[in-house]
């Protein structure tokens, strides 16, 4: 992602910006002003740190509907999606595996790809979000 900032993001671009500054600066919210479109940030913890922080799989992730929203917005209006957290292997792998299956059926791309780990619980989080904005539709 530093590359890209450095080189500028391809135009009509959507960010979604996976962050945890609660526990590794590495982890801190990268600033999008002036380079990305659209961004929706989420602060979120890997699945391991759950049981640390208190929490339940039901309050994991409270803004998966709002993402869902913000995902079909940019479907929609034709511009490229773009999943970025601090390593790419687990938070944003599983967030660009669950906008494939539920557009494509094509989730499965990302979990046989042996470079990313997608965390299964924010996966499935986004995909139901998914799956339930579409039968509102």
């Amino acid at each position: 992602m530093e590359k890209l900032l450095n080189d500028d993001l391809p135009p009509k671009n959507a960010v979604i910006s996976f962050y945890d500054d609660s526990y590794d600066k590495a982890g801190a919210k990268i600033d999008y002003a002036g380079k990305a479109d659209r961004v929706f940030y989420i602060e979120i913890s890997d699945i391991e740190q759950i049981g640390k922080q208190n929490m339940l799989f039901d309050t994991y992730l409270p803004e998966a509907d709002e993402l869902a929203g913000f995902i079909y917005r940019a479907k929609i209006d034709g511009w490229d999606i773009i999943c970025q957290c601090d390593g790419g292997q687990s938070r944003s792998a599983a967030c660009a595996a669950a906008i494939l299956e539920h557009f494509y059926h094509k989730g499965n791309l990302v979990f046989e790809n042996s470079r990313y780990m997608p965390n299964e619980t924010i996966f499935n989080k986004i995909f139901d979000a998914l799956e339930r904005m579409k039968k509102a539709e």
